[in-house]
């Protein structure tokens, strides 16, 4: 099942990102999920089995400059390494897919590192459609 995700999903979704690679306290999730479910252009879906969170979806809706209409990005996309490859992250992304088309978004788009065990989730994303189209960069504004 696939649901709007709650406050009360912070601890598993704590474990979820840990699972991808950003470690943090459910203290630090709980924190920031407060802040992300204040904003009316975030979205996170979370799917759940016999009862328990094993993946979730957050993205957010925009306008660019480049072009006319609204679009989507996936922030962030996990599902607990236990069950991968059974079909629930191509659930969310198909979930994300309609819910932002519902909104008004033309496309949708997201960013996947570049990191070896990263590879799996490129193929999964060009099998659901997308196409690799930039290199992102980043930098710390914090010293």
């Amino acid at each position: 099942m696939i649901r709007n995700a709650h406050m009360k999903d912070y601890e598993r979704l704590t474990v979820l990102m840990g699972s991808l690679g950003y470690p943090s306290t459910s203290e630090q999730m709980r924190g920031r999920l407060e802040k992300i479910v204040e904003k009316e252009d975030h979205y996170t879906l979370v799917a759940e089995l016999d009862g328990r969170v094993v993946g979730m979806i957050g993205f957010h809706t925009g306008y660019l400059y480049t072009q006319d209409e609204m679009y989507a990005r996936v922030i962030a996309l996990v599902v607990d390494p236990s069950i991968r490859n059974k079909g629930i992250g191509g659930e969310l992304l198909r979930e994300a897919e309609t819910l932002a088309e519902s909104l008004g978004a033309s496309g949708m788009g997201l960013n996947s590192g570049n990191r070896t065990e990263r590879e799996d989730a490129h193929r999964f994303y060009e099998r659901m459609g997308y196409t690799a189209k930039s290199t992102g960069f980043v930098k710390s504004l914090r010293s």
